[in-house]
Protein backbone atom coordinates (compact mmCIF):
# COMPACT_ATOMS: atom_id res chain seq x y z
CA UNK A 1 0.00 0.00 0.00
CA UNK A 2 1.20 3.51 -0.84
CA UNK A 3 -0.07 6.84 0.45
CA UNK A 4 -1.94 9.28 -1.74
CA UNK A 5 -1.19 13.01 -1.59
CA UNK A 6 -4.67 13.76 -0.21
CA UNK A 7 -4.12 11.19 2.55
CA UNK A 8 -0.77 12.73 3.41
CA UNK A 9 -2.46 16.13 3.79
CA UNK A 10 -4.76 14.70 6.44
CA UNK A 11 -1.90 12.93 8.22
CA UNK A 12 0.26 16.06 8.26
CA UNK A 13 -2.53 18.16 9.77
CA UNK A 14 -3.49 15.52 12.33
CA UNK A 15 0.05 14.81 13.48
CA UNK A 16 0.86 18.53 13.55
CA UNK A 17 -2.11 19.16 15.81
CA UNK A 18 -1.37 16.28 18.18
CA UNK A 19 2.41 16.81 18.30
CA UNK A 20 2.33 20.54 19.01
CA UNK A 21 4.98 21.52 21.59
CA UNK A 22 6.41 17.98 21.70
CA UNK A 23 10.15 17.36 21.54
CA UNK A 24 12.19 14.35 20.41
CA UNK A 25 12.86 12.11 23.40
CA UNK A 26 14.38 9.20 21.46
CA UNK A 27 14.70 7.73 17.97
CA UNK A 28 14.69 4.01 17.20
CA UNK A 29 15.80 2.29 14.02
CA UNK A 30 13.24 -0.32 12.92
CA UNK A 31 14.41 -1.24 9.42
CA UNK A 32 16.82 0.42 7.02
CA UNK A 33 13.82 2.35 5.67
CA UNK A 34 11.85 3.04 8.88
CA UNK A 35 12.47 5.10 12.02
CA UNK A 36 10.37 5.47 15.16
CA UNK A 37 10.37 8.87 16.90
CA UNK A 38 9.40 9.03 20.56
CA UNK A 39 7.94 12.48 21.16
CA UNK A 40 7.62 13.80 24.72
CA UNK A 41 5.58 16.57 26.28
CA UNK A 42 5.90 17.85 29.83
CA UNK A 43 2.18 17.41 30.55
CA UNK A 44 0.75 15.10 27.87
CA UNK A 45 1.24 11.43 27.04
CA UNK A 46 4.16 10.45 24.82
CA UNK A 47 3.53 10.10 21.09
CA UNK A 48 5.27 7.62 18.82
CA UNK A 49 5.64 8.73 15.20
CA UNK A 50 6.83 6.29 12.56
CA UNK A 51 8.55 7.76 9.50
CA UNK A 52 9.18 5.27 6.73
CA UNK A 53 9.94 5.49 3.04
CA UNK A 54 6.28 4.62 2.39
CA UNK A 55 4.57 6.95 4.86
CA UNK A 56 4.26 8.65 8.22
CA UNK A 57 1.81 7.78 10.97
CA UNK A 58 1.29 7.72 14.73
CA UNK A 59 1.65 4.23 16.11
CA UNK A 60 0.47 2.41 19.21
CA UNK A 61 3.13 -0.31 19.00
CA UNK A 62 6.90 -0.51 19.24
CA UNK A 63 8.76 -2.98 17.04
CA UNK A 64 12.23 -4.15 17.98
CA UNK A 65 14.95 -3.20 15.53
CA UNK A 66 15.03 -5.69 12.64
CA UNK A 67 17.96 -4.28 10.68
CA UNK A 68 20.38 -1.39 11.00
CA UNK A 69 19.45 2.09 9.79
CA UNK A 70 22.21 4.25 8.39
CA UNK A 71 20.53 7.49 9.48
CA UNK A 72 19.90 6.54 13.10
CA UNK A 73 23.19 7.69 14.65
CA UNK A 74 23.14 11.03 12.80
CA UNK A 75 19.50 11.74 13.61
CA UNK A 76 20.05 10.99 17.29
CA UNK A 77 23.06 13.28 17.30
CA UNK A 78 21.23 16.20 15.68
CA UNK A 79 17.56 15.88 16.64
CA UNK A 80 17.37 14.56 20.21
CA UNK A 81 15.86 17.12 22.62
CA UNK A 82 14.77 19.34 19.73
CA UNK A 83 11.15 20.43 19.42
CA UNK A 84 9.05 19.35 16.44
CA UNK A 85 8.24 22.86 15.24
CA UNK A 86 6.06 22.07 12.23
CA UNK A 87 5.18 19.52 9.57
CA UNK A 88 4.46 20.70 6.05
CA UNK A 89 3.33 18.93 2.90
CA UNK A 90 4.75 20.20 -0.37
CA UNK A 91 1.69 21.06 -2.47
CA UNK A 92 -0.20 17.87 -3.16
CA UNK A 93 3.02 15.88 -3.54
CA UNK A 94 3.81 12.88 -1.38
CA UNK A 95 6.59 14.84 0.29
CA UNK A 96 6.62 16.15 3.86
CA UNK A 97 9.03 18.47 5.67
CA UNK A 98 9.50 17.89 9.42
CA UNK A 99 11.14 20.94 10.98
CA UNK A 100 12.93 20.50 14.32
CA UNK A 101 14.42 23.37 16.30
CA UNK A 102 16.07 24.10 19.62
CA UNK A 103 19.33 25.18 21.24
CA UNK A 104 19.89 27.65 18.40
CA UNK A 105 19.70 24.91 15.76
CA UNK A 106 17.16 24.01 13.09
CA UNK A 107 16.96 20.91 10.92
CA UNK A 108 14.51 19.71 8.29
CA UNK A 109 13.81 16.02 7.85
CA UNK A 110 12.39 15.32 4.40
CA UNK A 111 10.18 12.30 3.83
CA UNK A 112 9.57 11.26 0.22
CA UNK A 113 6.75 8.72 0.16
CA UNK A 114 6.67 7.78 -3.53
CA UNK A 115 8.53 5.19 -5.61
CA UNK A 116 11.25 3.61 -3.48
CA UNK A 117 10.92 6.49 -1.03
CA UNK A 118 13.67 8.41 0.72
CA UNK A 119 14.45 10.11 4.03
CA UNK A 120 16.85 13.05 4.09
CA UNK A 121 18.23 15.28 6.85
CA UNK A 122 18.89 18.89 5.82
CA UNK A 123 19.98 22.04 7.61
CA UNK A 124 17.77 25.13 7.65
CA UNK A 125 19.18 26.13 4.24
CA UNK A 126 18.03 22.75 2.85
CA UNK A 127 21.58 21.51 2.34
CA UNK A 128 21.62 17.72 2.60
CA UNK A 129 23.48 16.45 5.68
CA UNK A 130 22.52 12.77 5.46
CA UNK A 131 20.11 10.66 3.42
CA UNK A 132 18.76 7.17 3.03
CA UNK A 133 20.06 6.74 -0.49
CA UNK A 134 21.60 9.02 -3.11
CA UNK A 135 19.90 9.81 -6.42
CA UNK A 136 21.57 10.77 -9.69
CA UNK A 137 19.06 11.07 -12.53
CA UNK A 138 18.52 13.53 -15.33
CA UNK A 139 16.15 15.86 -13.52
CA UNK A 140 17.79 15.92 -10.07
CA UNK A 141 20.72 14.81 -7.95
CA UNK A 142 20.57 14.05 -4.23
CA UNK A 143 23.68 13.44 -2.17
CA UNK A 144 25.36 14.81 0.94
CA UNK A 145 26.53 18.39 0.47
CA UNK A 146 24.06 19.29 -2.29
CA UNK A 147 20.95 21.40 -1.88
CA UNK A 148 17.75 19.40 -1.68
CA UNK A 149 15.64 19.68 -4.82
CA UNK A 150 12.12 18.42 -5.26
CA UNK A 151 11.20 16.17 -8.18
CA UNK A 152 9.55 17.85 -11.19
CA UNK A 153 5.87 18.45 -10.60
CA UNK A 154 3.57 16.13 -12.48
CA UNK A 155 -0.07 16.97 -13.03
CA UNK A 156 -2.33 19.47 -11.33
CA UNK A 157 -2.44 20.40 -7.67
CA UNK A 158 -5.42 18.32 -6.55
CA UNK A 159 -6.23 20.84 -3.81
CA UNK A 160 -6.60 23.74 -6.26
CA UNK A 161 -8.48 22.31 -9.23
CA UNK A 162 -11.30 24.09 -11.05
CA UNK A 163 -13.91 22.82 -13.50
CA UNK A 164 -11.91 24.35 -16.37
CA UNK A 165 -9.07 21.92 -15.61
CA UNK A 166 -11.38 19.16 -16.85
CA UNK A 167 -11.95 20.73 -20.28
CA UNK A 168 -9.20 18.59 -21.81
CA UNK A 169 -11.01 15.45 -20.65
CA UNK A 170 -13.75 16.20 -23.19
CA UNK A 171 -11.28 16.22 -26.09
CA UNK A 172 -8.85 13.43 -25.16
CA UNK A 173 -8.66 10.12 -26.99
CA UNK A 174 -7.45 8.46 -23.78
CA UNK A 175 -9.57 6.28 -21.56
CA UNK A 176 -11.14 8.66 -19.03
CA UNK A 177 -9.66 6.88 -16.01
CA UNK A 178 -6.14 6.96 -17.46
CA UNK A 179 -6.37 10.68 -18.27
CA UNK A 180 -7.71 11.34 -14.81
CA UNK A 181 -4.90 9.47 -13.04
CA UNK A 182 -2.17 11.10 -15.09
CA UNK A 183 -3.55 14.62 -14.82
CA UNK A 184 -4.38 14.62 -11.11
CA UNK A 185 -1.71 12.20 -9.90
CA UNK A 186 -4.17 10.08 -7.96
CA UNK A 187 -3.59 6.35 -7.37
CA UNK A 188 -5.82 3.80 -9.07
CA UNK A 189 -7.96 3.19 -5.97
CA UNK A 190 -9.10 6.82 -5.99
CA UNK A 191 -9.56 6.96 -9.75
CA UNK A 192 -11.79 3.88 -9.68
CA UNK A 193 -13.50 5.10 -6.52
CA UNK A 194 -14.33 8.54 -7.89
CA UNK A 195 -15.76 7.12 -11.12
CA UNK A 196 -17.60 4.46 -9.12
CA UNK A 197 -19.15 7.00 -6.75
CA UNK A 198 -20.14 9.09 -9.78
CA UNK A 199 -21.66 5.98 -11.49
CA UNK A 200 -19.56 6.57 -14.61
CA UNK A 201 -17.47 3.96 -16.43
CA UNK A 202 -13.78 4.84 -15.98
CA UNK A 203 -12.97 2.92 -19.18
CA UNK A 204 -15.06 5.22 -21.33
CA UNK A 205 -13.09 7.32 -23.82
CA UNK A 206 -12.79 10.91 -22.63
CA UNK A 207 -14.24 12.57 -25.74
CA UNK A 208 -17.36 10.40 -25.40
CA UNK A 209 -18.23 11.81 -21.98
CA UNK A 210 -21.06 14.32 -21.78
CA UNK A 211 -20.76 17.73 -20.14
CA UNK A 212 -22.99 16.48 -17.35
CA UNK A 213 -20.77 13.44 -16.75
CA UNK A 214 -17.62 15.54 -16.64
CA UNK A 215 -19.26 17.95 -14.20
CA UNK A 216 -20.29 15.02 -12.01
CA UNK A 217 -16.73 13.64 -12.06
CA UNK A 218 -15.40 17.07 -11.05
CA UNK A 219 -17.89 17.50 -8.19
CA UNK A 220 -17.28 13.95 -6.93
CA UNK A 221 -13.53 14.59 -7.02
CA UNK A 222 -13.84 17.82 -5.03
CA UNK A 223 -15.99 16.12 -2.39
CA UNK A 224 -13.72 13.10 -1.97
CA UNK A 225 -10.59 15.28 -1.82
CA UNK A 226 -12.25 17.52 0.77
CA UNK A 227 -13.54 14.60 2.85
CA UNK A 228 -10.19 12.77 2.85
CA UNK A 229 -8.01 15.79 3.62
CA UNK A 230 -10.34 17.27 6.25
CA UNK A 231 -10.94 14.04 8.17
CA UNK A 232 -14.58 13.46 7.24
CA UNK A 233 -13.88 9.75 7.25
CA UNK A 234 -15.55 6.38 7.56
CA UNK A 235 -12.29 4.44 7.60
CA UNK A 236 -12.13 0.77 6.63
CA UNK A 237 -9.50 -1.90 6.05
CA UNK A 238 -9.98 -3.96 2.89
CA UNK A 239 -8.29 -7.36 2.69
CA UNK A 240 -8.16 -9.25 -0.61
CA UNK A 241 -5.02 -9.95 -2.64
CA UNK A 242 -3.43 -7.10 -0.72
CA UNK A 243 -4.43 -5.19 2.38
CA UNK A 244 -5.26 -1.49 2.24
CA UNK A 245 -6.81 1.06 4.53
CA UNK A 246 -9.20 3.58 3.03
CA UNK A 247 -10.38 6.78 4.73
CA UNK A 248 -13.80 6.25 3.15
CA UNK A 249 -15.60 3.75 0.93
CA UNK A 250 -14.73 4.14 -2.74
CA UNK A 251 -16.90 2.55 -5.43
CA UNK A 252 -17.47 -1.19 -5.34
CA UNK A 253 -15.19 -2.97 -2.91
CA UNK A 254 -14.30 -6.66 -2.91
CA UNK A 255 -12.78 -8.67 -0.10
CA UNK A 256 -13.00 -8.68 3.68
CA UNK A 257 -13.96 -5.25 5.00
CA UNK A 258 -13.24 -4.18 8.59
CA UNK A 259 -14.34 -0.88 10.12
CA UNK A 260 -11.70 1.02 12.13
CA UNK A 261 -12.01 3.98 14.48
CA UNK A 262 -9.81 6.26 12.39
CA UNK A 263 -7.69 6.36 9.27
CA UNK A 264 -4.53 6.73 11.38
CA UNK A 265 -5.47 3.66 13.42
CA UNK A 266 -6.05 1.73 10.20
CA UNK A 267 -2.71 2.90 8.81
CA UNK A 268 -1.02 1.77 12.00
CA UNK A 269 -2.57 -1.67 11.62
CA UNK A 270 -1.73 -2.06 7.93
CA UNK A 271 1.67 -0.35 7.79
CA UNK A 272 2.87 -2.00 11.02
CA UNK A 273 1.76 -5.32 9.56
CA UNK A 274 3.77 -4.55 6.43
CA UNK A 275 6.84 -3.77 8.55
CA UNK A 276 6.48 -7.02 10.48
CA UNK A 277 6.12 -9.02 7.26
CA UNK A 278 9.22 -7.32 5.91
CA UNK A 279 10.97 -8.17 9.15
CA UNK A 280 10.11 -11.83 8.72
CA UNK A 281 11.85 -11.94 5.38
CA UNK A 282 14.82 -10.05 6.83
CA UNK A 283 15.15 -12.33 9.83
CA UNK A 284 14.38 -15.70 8.25
CA UNK A 285 17.87 -15.97 6.83
CA UNK A 286 19.30 -15.66 10.31
CA UNK A 287 17.00 -18.11 12.08
CA UNK A 288 19.39 -21.07 11.90
CA UNK A 289 22.19 -18.90 13.18
CA UNK A 290 20.01 -17.80 16.09
CA UNK A 291 19.18 -21.40 17.00
CA UNK A 292 22.87 -22.31 17.03
CA UNK A 293 23.62 -19.30 19.21
CA UNK A 294 20.98 -20.37 21.73
CA UNK A 295 22.23 -23.96 21.72
CA UNK A 296 25.77 -22.72 22.38
CA UNK A 297 24.49 -20.52 25.21
CA UNK A 298 22.69 -23.48 26.81
CA UNK A 299 25.81 -25.65 26.53
CA UNK A 300 27.92 -22.95 28.17
CA UNK A 301 25.30 -22.46 30.89
CA UNK A 302 25.26 -26.20 31.63
CA UNK A 303 29.05 -26.20 31.93
CA UNK A 304 28.88 -23.19 34.22
CA UNK A 305 26.31 -24.92 36.45
CA UNK A 306 28.47 -28.03 36.76
CA UNK A 307 31.57 -25.95 37.47
CA UNK A 308 29.84 -23.94 40.19
CA UNK A 309 28.28 -27.08 41.72
CA UNK A 310 31.68 -28.75 41.90
CA UNK A 311 33.29 -25.63 43.32
CA UNK A 312 30.56 -25.29 45.98
CA UNK A 313 30.97 -28.96 46.89
CA UNK A 314 34.76 -28.65 47.18
CA UNK A 315 34.50 -25.54 49.35
CA UNK A 316 32.00 -27.33 51.60
CA UNK A 317 34.34 -30.35 51.86
CA UNK A 318 37.22 -28.14 52.93
CA UNK A 319 35.01 -26.43 55.54
CA UNK A 320 33.87 -29.79 56.93
CA UNK A 321 37.47 -31.01 57.11
CA UNK A 322 38.48 -27.95 59.11
CA UNK A 323 35.66 -28.62 61.59
CA UNK A 324 36.84 -32.22 61.95
CA UNK A 325 40.37 -30.99 62.68
CA UNK A 326 39.06 -28.84 65.52
CA UNK A 327 37.64 -31.95 67.19
CA UNK A 328 41.11 -33.50 66.89
CA UNK A 329 42.77 -30.59 68.65
CA UNK A 330 44.01 -28.46 65.74
CA UNK A 331 43.11 -24.81 66.31
CA UNK A 332 45.11 -22.84 63.72
CA UNK A 333 45.26 -22.89 59.95
CA UNK A 334 49.00 -22.34 60.23
CA UNK A 335 49.33 -25.78 61.78
CA UNK A 336 51.13 -28.25 59.45
CA UNK A 337 48.25 -30.72 59.65
CA UNK A 338 45.82 -28.00 58.51
CA UNK A 339 48.08 -27.27 55.55
CA UNK A 340 48.12 -30.96 54.63
CA UNK A 341 44.31 -31.08 54.81
CA UNK A 342 44.06 -28.18 52.37
CA UNK A 343 46.49 -29.90 50.00
CA UNK A 344 44.50 -33.15 50.14
CA UNK A 345 41.46 -31.21 48.87
CA UNK A 346 43.41 -29.48 46.07
CA UNK A 347 43.27 -26.24 48.05
CA UNK A 348 46.08 -24.01 49.17
CA UNK A 349 46.81 -21.03 51.37
CA UNK A 350 48.35 -18.02 49.61
CA UNK A 351 49.21 -14.45 50.48
CA UNK A 352 48.64 -11.67 47.94
CA UNK A 353 49.71 -8.17 48.88
CA UNK A 354 49.40 -8.97 52.56
CA UNK A 355 45.95 -10.55 52.23
CA UNK A 356 45.50 -14.20 53.20
CA UNK A 357 43.48 -16.26 50.74
CA UNK A 358 42.38 -19.88 50.46
CA UNK A 359 42.31 -20.94 46.81
CA UNK A 360 39.83 -23.73 46.05
CA UNK A 361 39.32 -24.65 42.39
CA UNK A 362 40.48 -21.21 41.21
CA UNK A 363 38.12 -19.46 43.65
CA UNK A 364 40.01 -17.11 45.98
CA UNK A 365 38.38 -16.72 49.39
CA UNK A 366 39.60 -13.99 51.73
CA UNK A 367 40.21 -15.15 55.31
CA UNK A 368 41.81 -14.00 58.55
CA UNK A 369 44.61 -16.52 59.06
CA UNK A 370 44.79 -15.62 62.75
CA UNK A 371 41.13 -16.50 63.26
CA UNK A 372 40.02 -19.82 64.71
CA UNK A 373 39.43 -22.78 62.44
CA UNK A 374 35.72 -22.58 63.31
CA UNK A 375 35.59 -18.98 62.05
CA UNK A 376 37.48 -19.85 58.86
CA UNK A 377 35.22 -22.84 58.26
CA UNK A 378 32.20 -20.56 58.71
CA UNK A 379 33.59 -18.19 56.07
CA UNK A 380 33.97 -21.13 53.69
CA UNK A 381 30.42 -22.33 54.36
CA UNK A 382 29.12 -18.83 53.55
CA UNK A 383 31.08 -18.88 50.30
CA UNK A 384 29.63 -22.30 49.43
CA UNK A 385 26.12 -20.91 49.97
CA UNK A 386 26.98 -17.96 47.74
CA UNK A 387 28.12 -20.35 45.02
CA UNK A 388 24.87 -22.34 45.38
CA UNK A 389 22.92 -19.12 44.95
CA UNK A 390 24.77 -18.49 41.69
CA UNK A 391 23.61 -21.90 40.47
CA UNK A 392 19.97 -20.84 40.91
CA UNK A 393 20.58 -17.68 38.86
CA UNK A 394 22.31 -19.59 36.06
CA UNK A 395 19.56 -22.22 36.00
CA UNK A 396 16.94 -19.48 35.71
CA UNK A 397 18.79 -17.93 32.75
CA UNK A 398 19.20 -21.38 31.20
CA UNK A 399 15.46 -22.05 31.53
CA UNK A 400 14.69 -18.77 29.76
CA UNK A 401 17.16 -19.64 27.00
CA UNK A 402 15.57 -23.09 26.60
CA UNK A 403 12.15 -21.47 26.23
CA UNK A 404 13.49 -19.23 23.46
CA UNK A 405 15.08 -22.21 21.74
CA UNK A 406 11.86 -24.21 21.96
CA UNK A 407 9.94 -21.39 20.30
CA UNK A 408 12.39 -21.23 17.42
CA UNK A 409 12.43 -24.99 16.92
CA UNK A 410 8.64 -25.42 17.09
CA UNK A 411 7.79 -22.76 14.50
CA UNK A 412 8.37 -23.36 10.80
CA UNK A 413 8.65 -19.60 10.30
CA UNK A 414 11.09 -18.90 13.09
CA UNK A 415 11.38 -15.25 12.13
CA UNK A 416 8.11 -14.58 13.95
CA UNK A 417 9.94 -15.17 17.21
CA UNK A 418 12.74 -12.82 16.21
CA UNK A 419 10.39 -9.84 15.87
CA UNK A 420 9.02 -8.37 19.06
CA UNK A 421 5.99 -6.10 18.71
CA UNK A 422 5.03 -4.37 21.95
CA UNK A 423 1.86 -2.39 22.49
CA UNK A 424 2.69 1.07 23.78
CA UNK A 425 0.75 1.83 26.94
CA UNK A 426 -0.35 5.43 27.18
CA UNK A 427 0.68 6.74 30.56
CA UNK A 428 -1.65 8.87 32.64
CA UNK A 429 -0.56 12.44 33.30
CA UNK A 430 0.21 11.76 36.98
CA UNK A 431 2.67 8.93 36.24
CA UNK A 432 5.45 11.44 35.62
CA UNK A 433 5.40 12.18 39.37
CA UNK A 434 5.37 10.04 42.50
CA UNK A 435 1.82 8.83 42.78
CA UNK A 436 -0.50 6.33 44.39
CA UNK A 437 -4.16 5.82 45.23
CA UNK A 438 -5.12 5.75 48.88
CA UNK A 439 -7.04 2.81 50.31
CA UNK A 440 -10.14 5.00 49.92
CA UNK A 441 -9.46 5.55 46.21
CA UNK A 442 -8.12 9.12 46.30
CA UNK A 443 -5.31 10.07 43.90
CA UNK A 444 -2.08 11.34 45.47
CA UNK A 445 0.79 12.97 43.55
CA UNK A 446 4.15 14.14 44.85
CA UNK A 447 7.40 15.64 43.69
CA UNK A 448 10.50 13.58 42.87
CA UNK A 449 12.91 16.53 42.92
CA UNK A 450 12.89 20.31 43.01
CA UNK A 451 11.58 20.61 39.45
CA UNK A 452 8.70 18.16 39.90
CA UNK A 453 7.99 19.61 43.36
CA UNK A 454 7.41 22.91 41.63
CA UNK A 455 5.37 21.31 38.84
CA UNK A 456 2.91 19.44 41.06
CA UNK A 457 2.07 22.61 42.96
CA UNK A 458 2.06 25.11 40.10
CA UNK A 459 0.27 22.93 37.56
CA UNK A 460 -1.87 20.48 39.48
CA UNK A 461 -2.94 22.04 42.78
CA UNK A 462 -6.73 22.44 42.69
CA UNK A 463 -9.03 24.34 45.02
CA UNK A 464 -10.47 21.12 46.52
CA UNK A 465 -7.07 19.54 47.15
CA UNK A 466 -5.02 19.18 50.30
CA UNK A 467 -1.29 19.76 50.15
CA UNK A 468 1.12 17.97 52.50
CA UNK A 469 4.68 18.77 53.55
CA UNK A 470 7.08 17.22 56.03
CA UNK A 471 8.33 19.20 59.00
CA UNK A 472 11.90 18.92 57.69
CA UNK A 473 14.01 20.82 55.17
CA UNK A 474 13.94 19.24 51.71
CA UNK A 475 10.62 17.46 52.14
CA UNK A 476 8.63 16.81 48.96
CA UNK A 477 5.14 18.24 48.49
CA UNK A 478 2.32 15.72 48.17
CA UNK A 479 -1.16 16.63 46.96
CA UNK A 480 -4.29 14.70 47.90
CA UNK A 481 -6.56 15.35 44.91
CA UNK A 482 -10.25 16.22 45.36
CA UNK A 483 -9.83 15.81 49.10
CA UNK A 484 -12.84 17.82 50.27
CA UNK A 485 -14.43 14.77 51.89
CA UNK A 486 -11.31 12.63 52.31
CA UNK A 487 -11.42 10.42 55.42
CA UNK A 488 -8.68 10.32 58.06
CA UNK A 489 -7.29 7.06 56.65
CA UNK A 490 -6.38 8.78 53.38
CA UNK A 491 -5.00 11.83 55.18
CA UNK A 492 -2.76 9.62 57.33
CA UNK A 493 -1.53 7.63 54.32
CA UNK A 494 -0.48 10.81 52.50
CA UNK A 495 1.23 12.14 55.62
CA UNK A 496 3.20 8.91 55.97
CA UNK A 497 4.21 9.03 52.29
CA UNK A 498 5.38 12.63 52.66
CA UNK A 499 7.73 11.70 55.49
CA UNK A 500 8.87 8.45 53.87
CA UNK A 501 9.99 10.25 50.71
CA UNK A 502 11.80 12.98 52.62
CA UNK A 503 15.45 12.76 53.65
CA UNK A 504 14.27 11.78 57.13
CA UNK A 505 13.69 8.24 55.94
CA UNK A 506 17.03 8.01 54.14
CA UNK A 507 18.95 9.36 57.12
CA UNK A 508 17.11 7.17 59.65
CA UNK A 509 15.59 10.10 61.54
CA UNK A 510 12.72 9.51 63.96
CA UNK A 511 9.82 11.63 65.15
CA UNK A 512 9.45 13.68 61.94
CA UNK A 513 5.89 14.84 61.40
CA UNK A 514 3.95 16.05 58.39
CA UNK A 515 1.20 18.64 58.12
CA UNK A 516 -1.36 19.66 55.52
CA UNK A 517 -2.73 23.00 54.40
CA UNK A 518 -5.35 24.24 51.99
CA UNK A 519 -4.41 25.50 48.51
CA UNK A 520 -5.12 29.13 49.41
CA UNK A 521 -2.40 28.94 52.07
CA UNK A 522 0.29 28.26 49.46
CA UNK A 523 2.06 31.30 48.06
CA UNK A 524 4.05 30.61 44.90
CA UNK A 525 6.21 33.72 45.08
CA UNK A 526 8.63 34.88 47.75
CA UNK A 527 7.82 37.79 50.05
CA UNK A 528 9.20 41.13 48.91
CA UNK A 529 12.96 41.22 49.21
CA UNK A 530 13.30 37.48 49.73
CA UNK A 531 14.21 34.54 47.50
CA UNK A 532 12.63 31.10 47.16
CA UNK A 533 14.72 28.21 45.77
CA UNK A 534 13.25 26.14 42.97
CA UNK A 535 10.62 23.73 44.27
CA UNK A 536 9.96 25.82 47.38
CA UNK A 537 6.83 27.76 48.36
CA UNK A 538 5.66 29.97 51.18
CA UNK A 539 2.99 28.58 53.50
CA UNK A 540 0.77 31.01 55.38
CA UNK A 541 -1.52 30.35 58.34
Amino acid sequence: MTLAGIELRYLVEQISEQAQDYYVSNIYGITKDSLLFKLHHTEKSDLFMMISTFGVWLTSVKIDQMESNRLLKRLRSDLLRLKLKKIKQIGSERIAYFTFEGFGKEFVLVGEFFGDGNILLCNNDMKILALQHSIDVRHRKLRVGLDYTQPPKSGLDIFNISDSDFDDLKTTDLVAGKWFGRTLGLPKKYVEGIFGNANIDSKKIGNLLTRGEIKKIFETTKKIVSDVSSGNHDAIIVRNEKTEVLPLKLGKLEGEITNVNSFIEGLDTVFTGDLVEKGKSIQSSGSDKKIKELQTQISEQEKAIETVKERSKNITNVANSLFEMVSKGTISLEDISAQETLTSHNAKLVNEKGISLIVIQDEKIKINIKASLQSIASVLFDEAKKQSGAIISIEKIKAETEKKLEKFQNKTESEQDLILVTEIRKKSWYERYRWFFTSDGFLVIGGRDAASNSAVVRKHLGKNDKIFHGDIHGSPFFILKDAKDAPDTSMNEVAHATVCFSRAWKEGMYGVSAYWVNPDQIKKSAPSGEFLPKGSFTIEG
